[in-house]
């Protein structure tokens, strides 16, 4: 398969960038939306931590968290069902999906982060108020299960979010350093592996392996494996991955269970729209099986060499303790043979 430039020019800087797509509305019928960057965060703004998946049942986390946005010279705002309870979910689907949009709607709060990930996010999706969130976009970042929300607010509303640490996340000085160039500084950040051999001869940790070399322009979105593909087929994924970059990234899933979701991705006609490709880590996925399995490198070379495009895994997008701040919605170049991610956008904006 031939690869796909996309070398169309955007304006840069602007809160509202054309980026039309078609994509069902919250009321059912066909709309056209714009993307919509939102304005970066600073040092005295108000963070609201919001938990749309999995409760959390001792207190330490929420103290660590809320004294960590704090380091960052945030104030914190803690959701009105935060600490909540129904079952393994933080509070019922209904209290989970008004505090999200009340965070949302709140003029007092500058931008969401998510407690922690988990499960229960997709029960939310079709409870959100999309027109709401789209007339009062902020930043909303957070990993894993939250990839759902990540995906259905894109699709409906064009609003650019951020796949990155969560509030109980280890607040590293790796992890702190490009959350804020992200989206306190808004550079045009280029992210690349850390370059240590840790005392031997050449780097053993956090290599990337090239699966396609060259380079490729797109749209970066993505997310956790098995919630993005849990999601497919519903009014709340993205119908248009033509000019994207996808990336992905797991946990805990059996090597078999990565490779029925690559073939999801395949049937579902995902991958041969993809302009490039990048692959995170997949943290304790193992064979899974007594009578043997294919390894990690097999299944994702069975999908993606055969399309052509440039593509790499082991970036630190991932359930990992150092772990990026990526933006979904901005374009930018991947080098597959450097193994990076360079945004060719502002990811927040200054006015």
């Amino acid at each position: 398969m031939r690869r796909r430039n996309f070398l169309t020019s955007l304006g840069l800087g602007s809160m509202a960038i054309p980026f039309l797509t078609s994509v069902p509305s919250w009321a059912g019928e066909t709309t056209l939306i714009n993307r919509t960057i939102p304005k970066a965060l600073k040092a005295g703004d108000t963070i609201g931590i919001v938990s749309p998946s999995g409760a959390i049942f001792e207190s330490e986390p929420y103290e660590i968290a809320v004294e960590s946005l704090e380091a960052m010279g945030l104030k914190v705002k803690l959701g009105e069902f935060v600490k909540a309870r129904y079952g393994h979910l933080a509070g019922t689907d209904q209290q989970r999906a008004e505090e999200l949009n009340g965070m949302f709607l709140d003029p007092t709060v500058d931008g969401i982060i998510c407690l922690r990930g988990g499960s229960g996010a997709a029960r939310l999706l079709d409870k959100l108020d999309y027109q709401g969130i789209a007339r009062n976009p902020k930043v909303f970042v957070g990993y894993s299960d939250i990839t759902a929300l990540h995906l259905a607010l894109y699709h409906k509303t064009g609003l650019v979010t951020y796949h990155g640490p969560i509030a109980v996340s280890e607040w590293n000085e790796f992890t702190v350093r490009h959350f804020k160039d992200v989206l306190f500084e808004g550079d045009k950040l280029l992210f690349e592996n850390p370059q240590e051999k840790g005392g031997f001869l050449t780097q053993t940790k956090d290599r990337i392996r090239t699966i396609y070399p060259g380079t490729a322009q797109g749209t970066l979105l993505g997310g956790n494996l098995a919630v993005l593909t849990n999601i497919m087929g519903t009014p709340y994924f993205p119908t248009d991955w033509e000019n994207k970059i996808l990336y992905l990234e797991d946990v805990g899933e059996a090597i078999y269970a990565v490779d029925r979701m690559m073939s999801q991705l395949h049937l579902g006609g995902v991958l041969e729209q993809i302009a490039g490709f990048v692959f995170g880590k997949c943290t304790r996925c193992t064979p899974g099986s007594g009578y043997g399995s294919l390894t990690l490198e097999e299944v994702l070379d069975h999908y993606i060499k055969p399309l052509g495009i440039p593509a790499y895994s082991g970036a630190m997008i991932g359930h990992i303790p150092r772990n990026v701040t990526i933006p979904n919605g901005i374009r930018a170049e991947v080098n597959a043979d450097q193994g990076t991610i360079a945004l060719q956008e502002f990811p927040v904006r200054h006015s």
